[in-house]
């Protein structure tokens, strides 16, 4: 199950929040190789990471799962969320070069046909950047952040995913050293923690994030499931039925 929506735009506007949207960022920013004019876009709750790095971008999409709910995005012009099944976008084969997964993937129900479906949508070539909980970090064991909830992954169990679903692993960046208190006291030696915890204990960040390519040189049969979801239009008014009105 993703976390709710109204939780996380409360937690990235909090100052604990803020400064985790800075430390992802800065560990994103040596894995983003510069696609210009690129079409990206977002799985799950990427928003403060598509302001960031979508600036040069052609087009850029919010994808929001349907189990999480969706904001508008972004605040100014014509908004570009969409509420998605992550398993079904609504996207063309090859029509994006690039996907940034954050709060996606420890929550997909199954994460092989999460990370086929975007393969299918991803041109030859195109990256998938994922920023997942490390299974190792403390981070993923309390569950009054983002992080805490979902299925948390090490580095080989990432990169076994990737595989198997036709990608090829490639840089590595780890983020969220900094203990997840609120305290003003822990919050002030943010950047300590930041710069200390990457030097001498990487493995137990916070976060994993990886930049994977799309291999093209591996085929594999792909037979057209159906769809295993059900839509209901949440807003549509029900009216009386028939038996209830002749029994009046």
């Amino acid at each position: 199950m993703h976390a709710d929506i109204v939780d996380l735009r409360a937690f990235y506007a909090s100052m604990l929040g803020r400064l985790a949207e800075r430390s992802i960022a800065m560990a994103i920013a040596p894995v983003w190789a510069a696609v210009p004019n690129e079409r990206l876009v977002g799985l799950g709750y990427a928003l403060p990471w598509l302001d960031r790095f979508g600036a040069d971008a052609e087009r850029v999409f919010a994808f929001m799962p349907a189990t999480q709910g969706a904001v508008n995005w972004p605040p100014q012009g014509p908004s570009a969320t969409a509420l998605v099944f992550d398993e079904e976008l609504p996207l063309q084969d090859s029509s994006v070069d690039r996907i940034l997964m954050v709060h996606a993937l420890e929550h997909s129900e199954d994460p092989h046909e999460t990370l086929k479906e975007m393969w299918r949508a991803l041109a030859p070539n195109g990256r998938l950047v994922v920023v997942v909980p490390n299974r190792r970090g403390v981070w993923a064991r309390l569950e009054h952040t983002p992080f805490g909830t979902g299925r948390p992954y090490s580095r080989g169990q990432l990169t076994k995913l990737l595989r198997d679903s036709n990608f090829t692993p490639g840089p590595f960046s780890e983020a969220l050293f900094f203990p997840p208190s609120h305290r003003r006291a822990v919050l002030r030696l943010y950047q300590y923690f930041e710069r200390v915890g990457r030097r001498f204990w990487p493995m137990f960040s916070g976060v994993i994030i990886v930049e994977a390519q799309k291999r093209l040189y591996q085929g594999v049969p792909v037979s057209r499931r159906a769809s295993r979801r059900v839509f209901v239009p949440v807003l549509s008014p029900q009216g009386a039925g028939r038996e209830s009105l002749t029994h009046r």
